[in-house]
């Protein structure tokens, strides 16, 4: 894809996915890109205009006139939608809860796809590389990426995770609060995306006993053996 960088790292929800990627990115030194936030910025902005996410052919056109930036330092990822930052908002129960409606919307994906990879190009090109995670970044996005790895944990793993991020404990009330959007989240977004799986040619990478620090190492390790002509100094 390019010459410089590209790693591409899938994963489930509550993975550490987007927390690692940002990690491995600083500590490479390269930019970053969240594609799941892009999703929910589409998702953010229909509920904002009144888009009917069951409409879709509505949500298509709303995705094509969608006026995103995304914000690529990994230290401070961002969203804009019109010049305003929404970080916050998309990360919201509201949106939470209906983003796979976006998200499962085949009209939607190749739009977000496509401007995906324009995005992985330009950022690799302007930071020497960059960690662009999701859902099928390692299998549809950036099939030709230098390192493709699909960075998983267990339920009970993603749950505490998850539960701890969003309530600040992991107890068994908290669990089951955050289960909808980490399982039922994931049964809808795997009928169009495969990211249970690891491909051929992705590396399976499973953090469910790692903590923070060792699942960051564990896939700066997988970069610097797959691609080490490419690892900035």
């Amino acid at each position: 894809m390019s010459t410089h960088l590209v790693i591409a790292v899938d994963g489930p929800s509550g993975s550490g996915k987007s927390s690692v990627s940002r990690a491995a990115a600083r500590a490479l030194g390269v930019g970053y890109l969240d594609t799941g936030a892009m999703y929910r910025a589409v998702t953010w902005w229909c509920l904002e205009q009144g888009v009917d996410l069951a409409d879709r052919q509505a949500v298509e056109q709303a995705t094509r006139e969608l006026p995103l930036e995304m914000g690529t330092d990994p230290a401070h990822p961002s969203v804009l939608v019109g010049g305003r930052e929404i970080e916050h908002e998309i990360r919201t129960t509201r949106v939470s809860e209906v983003v796979s409606q976006v998200a499962t919307n085949t009209a939607v994906r190749p739009i977000l796809q496509r401007l995906q990879r324009e995005l992985i190009e330009q950022i690799a090109g302007s930071t020497g590389g960059v960690v662009a995670e999701g859902r099928d970044i390692t299998t549809v996005v950036a099939p030709d990426a230098d390192v493709r790895v699909l960075l998983t944990a267990s339920v009970d793993a993603r749950l505490r995770r998850r539960s701890t991020e969003l309530h600040g404990e992991a107890d068994r009330a908290a669990m089951e609060a955050t289960r909808d959007q980490i399982v039922r989240r994931d049964a809808d977004d795997s009928t169009v995306s495969q990211f249970t799986r690891a491909a051929d040619g992705v590396v399976l990478l499973d953090t469910s006993d790692l903590d923070f620090a060792e699942s960051v190492e564990a896939l700066l390790a997988v970069v610097r053996r797959t691609a080490p002509d490419k690892v900035p100094a």
